[in-house]
């Protein structure tokens, strides 16, 4: 992590792990020559949090160690940008590290995370349906960042401190429920170090350890792969696969087949997600709806996020974008079911932004016929009913993994609903619409908002149960239609009613 004469900027909040740190570094740099920094971040949340400044500031004065206090009001960064004040306070800690090591000359960043704290994150990406690399956890060095006691548990942290006589300041916000990743703190991990094994956390860091080697290989694995099956239409000088708006990628379906299922998952979403203009948003039923190109002959075609084709063309695959303006080569379906001979068409999709902005400025989408669509976020607040309206709906916007697109409906779309027993299942939009009676002339004509083929609402129908709001919906995006011409929607004024 650490070389002679290195810069480290130290993240020192003043709880106990900052402080181990950077007591451990401070007597580190007595037999290694370094030169250290400390930041302290007030958030300004809490009323005792100028105590917390005051108690760092001293303890780098006892120690020598330049100080550099940074004040943010975290709250209202949190509701200007939309994210959950623990996310905004993350953001603004590593803002400032960024910054004083700049003003440094260079330096790496020293973070206390601790065993525990891995855990944390393991079962946090666990329950949230994560792939290998969030199972592995925290890792000890990303970049410039570097967790120096991440291999130490709480107990063994405060053990010490008590050991050189060192105090440390409470943070009141980390002994509550409140954030999600606190209630594995306090009732997960204990119980399972109480009632399942001891040594849970130090089996868990061990065992993220080996996930994280895992991910390494497999990584390096599927770029062999990748080369081996994979060129850019036309081919590039280097070999490398063009992941550009605008680019064509061609996969050999007989090279593509001999690598595991495993390989051909990653190099799947490694080229989809290249092909994202976010690099990102690329979830598992993208990977396996191109997946099943490659597993039935006979040239078919599908359409994904952001304008992203993908077809069968006997013996290739190709993966494509169509740039600004363009059409994907995929057509369209308009008029025509998708269960018609070239299934799957489907008109291009719009996609949503769901970043940071629309928790400012409603985001608000034309399109023709069918009307707008106006999508906007916000914080719940205690107390606040759901609208029972045809026209608008709420959904919990964390439960949201994927990119969300407008469009007309594809064929594998389904929701999530409950059945008579209370369970939830799937059920497909094409059943639904037949259930529904909708008349089949206009089922191309209702636009749909989706994540992949998770439909969220077919609009002036029902929603999925999967995105509701419920107890612990922190987050709201509003989905409003408004100035309705096409014949696919139910009516022109909005009104109370509608599956919710």
């Amino acid at each position: 992590m650490l070389k002679a004469h290195d810069r480290v900027v130290v993240g020192v909040s003043g709880g106990a792990d900052s402080v181990c740190l950077f007591l451990l570094l401070s007597e580190y740099a007595k037999r290694v020559p370094l030169s250290l920094a400390a930041v302290h971040v007030n958030h300004g949340i809490r009323r005792e949090a100028g105590e917390d400044a005051r108690f760092v500031e001293e303890l780098c004065r006892e120690k020598g160690v330049p100080f550099f206090l940074e004040e943010r009001n975290v709250r209202e960064f949190a509701l200007r940008h939309g994210y959950s004040e623990e996310d905004a306070g993350r953001r603004v800690r590593y803002d400032a590290f960024f910054r004083t090591a700049e003003r440094l000359g260079g330096a790496r960043i020293a973070v206390a995370h601790n065993s525990n704290d891995n855990a944390e994150t393991m079962l946090f990406h666990l329950f949230r349906g994560s792939g290998l690399r969030g199972l592995g956890g925290i890792a000890p060095v990303r970049g410039d960042i570097i967790r120096p006691i991440l291999c130490l548990e709480r107990q063994e942290v405060e053990a010490y401190l008590r050991s050189v006589s060192a105090g440390w300041c409470l943070d009141l916000t980390n002994q509550g429920d409140d954030y999600r990743r606190n209630r594995i703190r306090h009732h997960i991990l204990p119980y399972a170090e109480e009632a399942v094994t001891a040594g849970a956390v130090g089996h868990m860091g061990r065992t993220a350890e080996l996930l994280r080697e895992t991910e390494d290989y497999l990584e390096m694995q599927t770029g062999e792969a990748l080369k081996k099956c994979a060129e850019s239409v036309p081919a590039l000088p280097e070999g490398v696969p063009a992941l550009t708006e605008g680019s064509t990628v061609r996969i050999d379906v007989a090279l593509f087949r001999r690598n595991h299922t495993i390989l051909q998952k990653r190099m799947l979403l490694k080229l989809l997600n290249g092909l994202s203009p976010t690099g990102k948003d690329i979830g598992a039923v993208h990977v396996s709806d191109t997946l099943e190109l490659f597993e039935r002959e006979g040239n078919r075609r599908i359409c994904l996020p952001f304008g992203i084709g993908a077809r069968r063309q006997y013996d290739s695959v190709f993966l494509e974008r169509a740039g600004e303006g363009q059409a994907p080569e995929s057509g369209s379906a308009r008029g025509k079911p998708p269960d018609a001979a070239e299934a799957g068409r489907c008109e291009r999709p719009i996609t949503v932004s769901l970043g940071e902005e629309i928790f400012r400025t409603p985001a608000v989408y034309d399109l023709g016929d069918w009307g707008k669509i106006e999508c906007m976020g916000f914080f719940l607040k205690k107390g606040q009913e759901v609208p029972i309206k045809q026209y608008t709906k709420w959904f919990d916007y964390d439960k949201i993994k994927e990119c969300v697109v407008i469009r007309s409906r594809c064929q594998g779309d389904y929701f999530t609903i409950t059945d008579k027993a209370g369970n939830k299942i799937r059920k497909t939009v094409k059943d639904y619409m037949i259930t529904e009676k909708i008349p089949r002339q206009i089922r191309d004509r209702i636009p749909l908002v989706a994540a992949g083929s998770h439909v969220l609402w077919l609009t002036g129908w029902r929603i999925s149960e999967a995105f509701k709001v419920d107890g612990d919906t922190e987050r709201v995006l509003q989905v409003r239609v408004s100035e309705r011409k096409s014949a696919g929607m139910k009516e022109t004024e909005e009104k109370d009613g509608g599956e919710h």
